[in-house]
Order: structure tokens, then sequence, then C-alpha cells
């Protein structure tokens, strides 16, 4: 299976090219064909049946990949093996009170991820009432918490749904927050550092260009943020 030519019939289809490809957007971006929207099968983008917008909470559990706001401010998959790498480069070797201590961190930036750090796993409603977040109180919840994600220091670790009085689940699922520390643990914790962020960004531009060999390499840089 290569990035160019595979299609999505299956949640285990998506498992198998998160893992394989490393990177996957969820939606079509700067560099064409990397995305579950350009290769998910015919009739299951928007339809009544399940598909990948309902394929997104089993696929983090299941394959403990990191998700979130990654690249371009669009959603997209990193697998386990990929993510403390794009964290190392894009938190530029800071752990976030390390961030926070050198004036690199916001007081907005900084109430928010210790509001998800407390409470992680935790849904967005909730983090908007933990923290007073809305018309009368506090802004930016969005910008703020998809700015973390961007820097790799939130990831969302589900999707989760209400379900009606049969216990059939109903609307969109509801993103539910925590940190890459939290969620994947040891697999994270014990190798986001160990290389020069510069290292990790040089690792994952390689990774891209042997992805996508023909692909302007200057595209590519800037996707990689």
């Amino acid at each position: 299976m290569t990035v160019q030519d595979f299609t999505i019939h299956s949640k285990a289809d998506l498992m198998e090219a998160v893992e394989t490809f490393g990177f996957l957007p969820f939606f079509a971006n700067s560099v064409a064909g990397f995305s579950v929207e350009e290769h998910i099968a015919p009739g299951l983008w928007f339809t009544d049946r399940e598909g990948p917008w309902e394929w997104k909470g089993p696929v983090i559990r299941e394959t403990g990949c990191a998700y979130g706001k990654l690249f371009e401010k669009k959603a997209a998959f990193v697998s386990r093996q990929w993510f403390p790498h794009l964290a190392n480069y894009r938190r530029d070797g800071y752990d976030f009170d390390a961030r926070c201590e050198d004036g690199l961190a916001n007081l907005r930036d900084k109430r928010l991820y210790d509001l998800i750090g407390d409470n992680a796993p935790v849904l967005s409603k909730q983090l908007k009432q933990l923290g007073h977040y809305g018309k009368d109180g506090h802004k930016g919840f969005e910008t703020i918490v998809s700015r973390l994600q961007s820097q790799c220091y939130v990831v969302i670790s589900d999707f989760v749904y209400q379900r009606d009085k049969y216990g059939q689940t109903y609307g969109w699922g509801v993103a539910q927050y925590d940190t890459p520390e939290r969620f994947m643990g040891e697999a994270f914790t014990d190798r986001v550092y160990r290389c020069e962020p510069e290292e990790s960004r040089e690792k994952l531009l390689a990774h891209l260009t042997a992805l996508f060999p023909h692909e302007n390499a200057a595209r590519l840089k800037k996707f990689l943020g």
C-alpha cells in the first residue's frame, strides 16, 4: 500500500493507513492526495452508513495514536511512532512548564493547559464550563485549544457521543481532550526529548519526502510547519 493508491473501506483500513504512513490528515490539504477525505470509499464520507466520522474515536483508542489540529490548523492522525518526533520539533524541546518559565507561553494558554491537565480526559463542553468560557466569560477557547494542539501539548483522545433512551448514539461526537503525557504514557514520555528538535524535524521531513518523493520540497516543509 502506498499513500497515493489506497482506499479506505473500513475502520480496519483507516487504522492500517495511520500505522503504515505515520501521518494521515483527515481533510484535504496543501499536499494533494494526503487525507482521509480524498481516499475514503465512495458513499462513506457523508452518509447514513458508519464511516470515518464514527471511526475516529475507535482508531485513536485502538492504535493509541495522536489526533488533533496538527497540520495547517486541520485535524490529522499521527502514529505513536512519529508523534514524539513531531512534539519534540513543535515544542522546540520545551515541556510546558519550561516554556512558561522562559516566557514563551501566555497566561491564557497556561490557564487552559492546566485545566486540561488537572481534569484529563475531559470533554470540550466540560472544559468550557470548568473554565467559564463563553459569551459572559473567558474568550478564545477554540483559538487557544487549537494552538495547544499545534504545539503538541494537547491531543484529542476520543470522541464521545450522546445516546438516546434506546442506547443508540446520535449527533456529532464531542472531542475529549488530554495531554500526550497522560494519554500515551511512557511510549511518549520516554521518547519525546531524546534528540534535538532539529534532528526530529529532519527525520519528519525525510519521512514525508519518502511518502511523496515527487512533491515540491518547499510545500512539504510548509506542511510540516
